[in-house]
């Protein structure tokens, strides 16, 4: 028998649940299906559960950063299992916290790997589905590397459960897994050493910000090294062999653990896209500006799972999956607005960005400043013995409008959101210098930094 809804959504992460709740609050028959536990990657493999072990390295780091300054760090460290254990006990939680708040709202709910039967059917498990509308919200998947010993890599997912660290660790890429995840196995004392194909790491990030990050690590205990790509792993004991190649040399490096960061794809491949006309790639579904399929009318996409402009980012995740879900209930709807869409990586300090990149910004703008400043001797940064810290704010003078904002600095994540927010709604430079701020706090930076 063939269960009849008016949407059905595959994959119970932020985007997915997102559009769920909106068309079932507009009185929609809606069901939801995810092989995994209901969550996403953000909730239970990803943003949330990774800065909850961040918490540990702050820690460490801050109490070194104040040694000689009142603060004794003698003996202090990460007890990794400890720290694991707290991440979990965050994360064994939010499944049925997500799916009993689905249920509430009449949202039916199935676990297990959905695949397409027809245009607007599905199979799950020994079910058969069908809906009007299908939204595709399965996220991403760690990249195939396709080389020999690939299966010796470790994904992020299974570094976060490690219950313990070797004291030698390689993460392969320069992405956001990597760099946060190295400055925190390096709070525990490991030795970290990062790889990339590319020149440098976090190459959507600020160019000039990135060096004095990479400098940063380097004082922290991480090795970077670009233009560097691996080619195979091979397991010799209880340690790896890694073969990489610089500059048409080989060479091995040995290491206790390697982590793929080498990027993310879209999780499509097991879902039978072909037998509904649906077309896609690695990038995600092929889907018009409204998010809607191009090749079945009757699906849409949103998220990691769509091709679209916009990040790979959990804020984006949950606009697609609103937007998507908005247009299903009034077609043809509207397309996302991406502007003011702020991204961090969690490093320490952490590396912040909005809006255009300076780049971008100068073939933009005719009449374009630049507001840069080294930020580590003021006050905010003193104050906890911090030394790194910079801000590159850019300005069009002729409508005082700034584009672009991109800061490195201790909670800096949270100061991108005010330059987000003026991105967004078009506030001026002048605005933001009239704002009153609480004093002394590192909102009270922001006059200073235009």
């Amino acid at each position: 028998m063939t269960k009849d809804f008016d949407l059905i959504v595959i994959g119970a992460g932020m985007a997915g649940v997102t559009a769920a709740h909106v068309c079932a609050s507009a009185g929609w028959s809606v069901a939801i299906v995810d092989e995994r536990p209901y969550g996403g990657t953000c909730a239970l493999r990803g943003c949330d559960p990774k800065k909850m072990l961040r918490r540990g390295a702050e820690i460490v780091e801050a109490a070194r950063l104040m040694r000689g300054k009142g603060i004794r760090d003698d003996g202090l460290s990460i007890d990794w299992a400890d720290l694991v254990a707290f991440k979990q006990s965050f994360v064994e939680d939010m499944p049925g916290r997500i799916e009993s708040g689905l249920k509430d709202k009449g949202i039916a709910t199935w676990h297990g790997s959905a695949r397409f039967t027809g245009g607007s059917t599905l199979a799950v498990n020994e079910d058969h589905l069908e809906a009007g509308r299908i939204l595709i919200a399965t996220g991403a998947c760690p990249r195939p590397l396709g080389i020999p010993g690939e299966e010796y890599l470790t994904t992020s997912t299974q570094f976060m459960d490690l219950t313990a660290l070797p004291s030698r660790i390689l993460f392969v890429g320069g992405g956001y897994v990597s760099s946060e995840f190295a400055h925190i196995a390096a709070r525990t004392g490991a030795m970290v050493h990062m790889i990339d194909r590319g020149e440098r790491p976090l190459e959507a990030f600020d160019p000039d910000l990135v060096a004095r990050l990479v400098e940063r690590g380097r004082e922290a205990g991480i090795e970077f090294e670009g233009t560097t790509e691996l080619k195979a792993v091979k397991k010799d004991g209880g340690e790896y062999q890694v073969l990489v190649e610089q500059a048409g040399k080989s060479r091995h490096i040995e290491t206790g653990l390697v982590v793929h960061g080498a990027g993310r794809i879209a999780n499509l491949e097991r879902l039978d896209l072909d037998v509904a006309g649906i077309d896609w790639s690695e990038k995600g579904v092929h889907v018009d500006a409204r998010l809607r399929s191009r090749s079945n009318r009757s699906v849409y996409a949103a998220g990691d799972a769509a091709d679209t402009e916009g990040a790979p980012l959990t804020p984006v995740g949950v606009l697609e999956g609103k937007r998507a879900a908005k247009n299903m209930l009034d077609e043809p709807g509207e397309a996302p607005d991406y502007r003011g869409v702020p991204s961090v990586v969690f490093t320490l300090p952490e590396l912040a960005s909005v809006g255009m990149s300076e780049e971008e910004a100068k073939k933009a703008t005719s009449n374009l400043r630049v507001a840069f400043n080294d930020t580590g001797g003021w006050f905010s940064n003193r104050r906890i013995g911090e030394s790194c810290g910079a801000a590159k704010v850019l300005i069009d003078e002729d409508g005082d409008r700034i584009v672009g904002a991109h800061l490195l600095g201790d909670s800096y994540s949270e100061l991108i959101n005010i330059f987000a927010l003026a991105i967004r709604h078009r506030l001026g430079a002048r605005d933001l210098k009239d704002m009153i701020a609480a004093y002394p706090t590192l909102g009270s930076d922001l006059g200073s930094l235009l």
